[in-house]
């Protein structure tokens, strides 16, 4: 064997279609480093530029997607290039994924759904990186969205794999802005005004507070005497929150609430039943027996 014409073989291929490969990959290495950098900068032109971080999640989502189509579209040219200068054929090949991808689109019109109804999700702004929702029975973080797949992970830390084509409705709890909605039962003897009034002088404290008052968006909205429970009046009311930010605004509002209504003597009743034996047209009621027992102890 001839290992002096084997190498100067090599070195003939690697100078000449080794060193046009290797152009080509690092070409493609480029072109998607760019079309990152362009996928930003093409978003920017059509989401308005706000400088919060509502406008920064959709920019993050949409360029996302688009330097990850980009980027498939490149190595695929990449790759036919490559083979090109390997001298394969590439039209059988072509031809032979033609024909595979027809049966697959048949046979896939699942995944057509999935890429579909995530285009028009990310058209819409339906869903963004970063926000909280809930969809397909499933309600979590948005970690990842693209044309295929939505990925969530719960509060519990479960991450949940989501095709697009299965999303029918979507409920996003952080869009733009976020709300808590209070429901605060009193007892009935409690002066409903006066519970209000507590109830504002808690919310402006928070407001004040240097480590709340850049969540708070706007005073608490205090909608009013809700309802009448069984053993409380429900006052209703809801804050606006910056994104996210309700739960934590939400709890704390709740600490300081209780802690309130237990220094001034306002009562947050536990559920109980009052015994009413009824009475009659004559105004008699039936007899109520009482057995009562007393303990004896042996002195």
């Amino acid at each position: 064997m001839d290992f002096t014409a084997i190498w100067e073989s090599v070195r003939v291929w690697l100078l000449s279609t080794g060193i046009r490969i290797l152009i080509i990959i690092i070409l493609a290495l480029i072109l998607t480093r760019i079309s990152r950098i362009m996928s930003r900068r093409m978003t920017s032109i059509f989401v308005e530029k706000k400088g919060d971080e509502e406008t920064e999640k959709r920019t993050s989502t949409l360029s996302n997607v688009i330097h990850k189509s980009i980027s498939i579209v490149i190595w695929v040219f990449a790759l036919i290039t490559v083979l090109g200068q390997l001298k394969i054929e590439i039209g059988p090949i072509l031809a032979a994924a033609g024909i595979i991808g027809l049966a697959i689109g048949f046979a896939g019109q699942s995944m057509v759904k999935d890429y579909l109804n995530g285009f028009y999700i990310l058209l819409w702004d339906q869903i963004r990186e970063g926000d909280v929702v809930s969809i397909a029975g499933r309600g979590g973080f948005v970690e990842n969205i693209n044309l295929k797949m939505t990925t969530i992970r719960d509060v519990a830390g479960n991450v949940h794999f989501i095709p697009n084509g299965m999303i029918d409705a979507v409920t996003n709890m952080t869009k733009d802005y976020s709300r808590y909605v209070f429901e605060i039962g009193v007892a009935y003897r409690e002066d409903v005004d006066e519970v209000i009034e507590v109830v504002k002088k808690i919310d402006e404290d928070m407001r004040n507070d240097p480590d709340y008052k850049d969540f708070i968006l706007e005073p608490i909205e205090i909608l009013g005497l809700d309802k009448f429970g069984d053993s409380a009046v429900i006052i209703k009311a809801r804050t606006k929150t910056k994104p996210i930010k309700q739960w934590t605004v939400g709890r704390e509002f709740n600490r300081r609430m209780k802690k309130k209504f237990d220094e001034i003597g306002i009562e947050i009743p536990f559920p109980h039943t009052t015994l009413y034996m009824g009475e009659d047209k004559k105004g008699e009621s039936p007899s109520l027996r009482v057995l009562m027992e007393q303990s004896s102890q042996k002195q």
